[in-house]
């Protein structure tokens, strides 16, 4: 057995406690390096840098304590609502040209009437699915009565409840610290035709109308509901209309300050009636994320004439069964999740969240 210079046993027991300071003090050490460099990021002179890592940490309902720890309560308030200072760009509909549908037939390689696009961009990966008919897209619910709901459904269970090609995650919810159960969401959701769930409030509607049109609006409530038609939608933040049309053009909604990098889900619709969906990965070293802007500009690559922005973070999720079989991809290369159908890397720890909303692809 090893011994001490002083000729004294080192037993176990005093190894364990040597690694025991060991490990606590490089932990310390660490939680203070990180402490400073954020005071120094939140207090230096680059403010681009200090808002672009408080719009990510307030991302997502887990980390939103964050800047509170560096900055006043003030403070970070004023770079969240920066944030949400349109820059308005209007474009001529007849010049106004998707350029990702390429020479000749756009759907003669689709299956199931659904194009699937894996898309590599700088500092972060999208998933991208085109649905030929508009009229497949509704919102579907984890429950049949929120009202005495206490969870929502995961992904995978949803997909079997509903019988759907594909999803992708919907509205809001109640997030308390990032541990809610995804029981209720929040504002008003339409199913089907009916009114699902009432919560007033001014948030940012995004649904389809008996027309099978994509609305996107500021506020909802059921006699605006009735008078649009809507058959379908869930509710969001204010202030996440990306896209939307009138007779002046095709209007782009640009943030001016931008917003912080995260996982993302948006959806929109082509003047052809094309429904796109987009869901990107985020918050790791290959996939920083995708900020507010970057998400217009896949719309717009894509043709949206209407786009709204869903929940994102950790509800970031798109589900198309059987898609690495479809698109003959090497499954080897596929974690757990993607096996399942869940499409984009889910890089949380624990199973993908429980939700109240998903917007569907019905077979």
């Amino acid at each position: 057995m090893s011994k001490e210079k002083n000729g004294k046993k080192l037993t176990a027991g005093k190894i364990i406690a040597r690694v025991a300071v060991w490990f606590s003090s490089s932990v310390a050490f660490i939680l203070i390096a990180a402490m400073v460099l954020l005071t120094v990021v939140a207090h230096g002179p680059s403010t681009t840098m200090r808002d672009a890592l408080v719009l990510s940490a307030m991302q997502a309902s887990a980390t939103k304590w964050v800047p509170g720890l560096f900055l006043s309560k003030e403070t970070v308030q004023k770079i969240v609502d920066d944030s949400f200072v349109d820059s308005k760009l209007t474009v001529d509909m007849g010049s106004y040209n998707d350029e990702n549908t390429g020479d000749g037939d756009e759907w003669a390689n689709a299956i199931d009437g659904v194009k699937y696009i894996e898309a590599g961009y700088p500092n972060f990966k999208a998933y991208i699915m085109l649905v030929r008919d508009p009229s497949r897209v509704y919102t579907g619910t984890s429950s049949d009565d929120y009202s005495t709901a206490t969870e929502g459904k995961r992904v995978f269970e949803f997909a079997v409840k509903e019988n759907v090609l594909a999803c992708i995650n919907g509205g809001g919810f109640l997030d308390e610290g990032g541990m809610g159960t995804g029981a209720t969401p929040t504002g008003m959701t339409y199913s089907k035709g009916k009114c699902a769930w009432n919560e007033k409030s001014s948030l940012t509607f995004i649904g389809f109308d008996n027309a099978n049109k994509l609305v996107v609006t500021e506020g909802m409530n059921e006699e605006k509901a009735r008078s649009l038609g809507v058959r379908d939608g869930v509710s969001f933040k204010y202030g996440n209309v990306l896209i939307d049309s009138d007779e002046n053009g095709v209007n782009i909604y640009y943030k001016n300050k931008n917003t912080g990098a995260a996982q993302r889900t948006a959806i929109g619709q082509r003047a052809d009636g094309t429904v796109i969906m987009v869901v990107t990965d985020g918050r790791t070293a290959s996939s920083i994320g995708a900020t507010y802007n970057d998400i217009i500009d896949i719309m717009v690559s894509y043709g949206a004439v209407t786009a709204g922005m869903l929940d994102g973070g950790s509800s970031a999720m798109m589900y198309y069964e059987n898609y690495y079989e479809k698109y003959n991809m090497d499954k080897s290369k596929l974690d757990d999740y993607q096996k399942r159908g869940l499409v984009n890397k889910y890089r949380a720890f624990y199973p993908p969240r429980r939700i109240p909303t998903y917007f569907c692809v019905s077979r």
